[in-house]
């Protein structure tokens, strides 16, 4: 293994990371916030271990390896959550060590799940270390890394296909390098232009930029603590439920549409599934909340707001659901399993996955009346590989079993039935707010420390794929 590659690697993702904070502090510095001297010692502390790595590996050579890229990938994360939440402890406004691991590890796994009771209690600096960290985690820090670091004589595929989501890797460009400046480049422009129009419907600018950044990033994060709600504004909701759905929509898709091709839109099997699916639970929800709204204009916003930000993974809220018809809850926890678009800053199993397994099963439906018939299952009119099916398989089964596993172990820690549902789902799938007492209304304060370890756990299990950090996990891993 080449262990001062993977120092280096790590330590110059850190040294960004630790760059971050510097427009926190500054900001910090500005307002006159309490919480400078905790953005400072966090910053120190993530500075000095990204630079121990780098003087410890300098001048690396060789090739990071295909399983390395996994080691990296799972380290990556794990590091930055690790340092990411010291500004939150050291600030006093988080006392407690484990909770800002969870809030540092859902803003960065984009998941949006938040121990804060009261969100407006915290400065503006770490309000935008807050919403930096989901805005970079969108996309991931490793990618963003490779594009700020093409210098790098490294394989970068193997990361890349580590990191990113979805179970096929769309390469725009021949160089992995390019592939990431270009996601990133699309990234930062659709974040630029929300950020216009919020501040164009009469949000400050603070506040626009902080939601621009965990909208495209479909973390949900807000500066307040009722959510978006706090606006009250039919446009400022309406700009944020297109811009949740273009972040649940695969990059590649972008690029092309950027490109004057915006036909691939509609020929893309997984689009056409997304925006069905989101249609038909827009539909089945009005239909199920009919009479709680006083028109069917009211009714539609509250209700495709809330179907973008669940099935986006996204979780903002703008009324609470959990006041809902139990149908249309059902719809959300649905919707909370399927997830985006592979490729997407989504999180969840993947509208692409999901579409695979249905005709899996329909084949096998097929293969029972003609045993002997050969039946290929297409994606885009492309047969589907072998390899790519035991995977999709292989991964269905693992997040099922982890949700599961995860919900009985937070029913033993005493949390209700629906709460430990929902929670659970709400973390591998990188939602965010589930449905009871972890609804929009309420928070994770009050789940048991040991169920916020393992909800952590699920949070980077999940942005990561689940089968990066179980391949890491694996005693056959470390085998020589």
């Amino acid at each position: 293994m080449n262990v001062r590659m993977l120092i280096n690697l790590l330590g110059r993702g850190l040294l960004f990371l630790s760059l971050g904070l510097l427009p926190c502090i500054f900001l910090s510095y500005q307002t006159r916030g309490d919480d400078l001297p905790g953005l400072v010692a966090g910053f120190s502390v993530s500075i000095a271990t990204a630079l121990v790595m780098l003087g410890f590996s300098f001048r690396p050579s060789g090739e990071l390896r295909h399983r390395e890229g996994f080691l990296f990938v799972t380290l990556a994360w794990s590091l930055a959550g690790v340092l990411g939440a010291l500004p939150f402890w050291l600030s006093g406004y988080i006392p407690h060590y484990l909770d800002a691991l969870f809030e540092t590890v859902s803003g960065f796994t984009t998941t949006g799940a938040t121990i804060l009771v009261n969100v407006e209690a915290l400065p503006q600096g770490l309000l935008l270390w807050r919403s930096l960290i989901q805005w970079l985690g969108g996309m991931g820090i490793i990618v963003l890394t490779i594009a700020i670091l093409p210098y790098l004589r490294v394989g970068g595929m193997q990361i890349f296909k580590a990191e990113s989501p979805g179970p096929t890797i769309d390469k725009l460009k021949p160089r992995i390098t390019e592939t990431a400046k270009l996601l990133w480049g699309i990234y930062v422009g659709l974040t630029f232009l929300e950020i216009l129009l919020l501040m164009g419907g009469g949000m400050s600018w603070f506040d626009a930029v902080c939601h621009g950044f965990t909208t495209m990033a479909t973390g949900g994060f807000s500066v307040k603590t009722a959510g978006i709600a706090a606006y009250n504004s039919a446009y400022i909701d309406a700009v944020i439920t297109i811009f949740m759905l273009l972040g649940g929509t695969s990059f590649a898709l972008h690029y092309f549409a950027l490109a004057g091709n915006f036909t691939r839109y509609v020929r893309s099997q997984e689009f056409r599934w997304y925006i069905t699916l989101f249609a038909a639970s827009v539909l089945f929800i009005l239909w199920s909340t009919r009479g709680m709204y006083g028109s069917l204009g009211e009714a539609f916003r509250f209700v495709s707001f809330q179907a973008a930000s669940i099935m986006t993974t996204t979780g903002y809220a703008t009324y609470d659901y959990t006041v809902w018809p139990v149908a249309a809850q059902m719809v959300l926890l649905l919707l909370m399993f399927i997830g985006g678009s592979a490729g997407s800053t989504a999180g969840g199993m993947k509208v692409m996955r999901l579409g695979i397994l249905v005709k899996y099963a329909h084949r096998e439906i097929l293969k029972l009346v003609h045993p002997h018939a050969v039946v290929a299952i297409k994606w885009d009119r492309t047969p589907v590989s072998a390899e790519v099916l035991s995977s999709v398989v292989g991964f269905s089964i693992y997040y099922i079993l982890i949700f599961i596993i995860s919900a009985l172990v937070l029913a033993l820690l005493g949390v209700d039935f629906i709460t430990a549902v929902s929670a659970a789902i709400a973390c591998v799938g990188n939602i965010g707010p589930g449905l009871a007492s972890v609804g929009p209304a309420g928070s994770y304060a009050d789940i048991p420390y040991l169920g916020k370890a393992l909800l952590t756990f699920c949070m980077l299990v999940g942005r990561l794929e689940v089968y990066t950090v179980l391949v890491v996990l694996s005693p056959v891993f470390w085998k020589k």
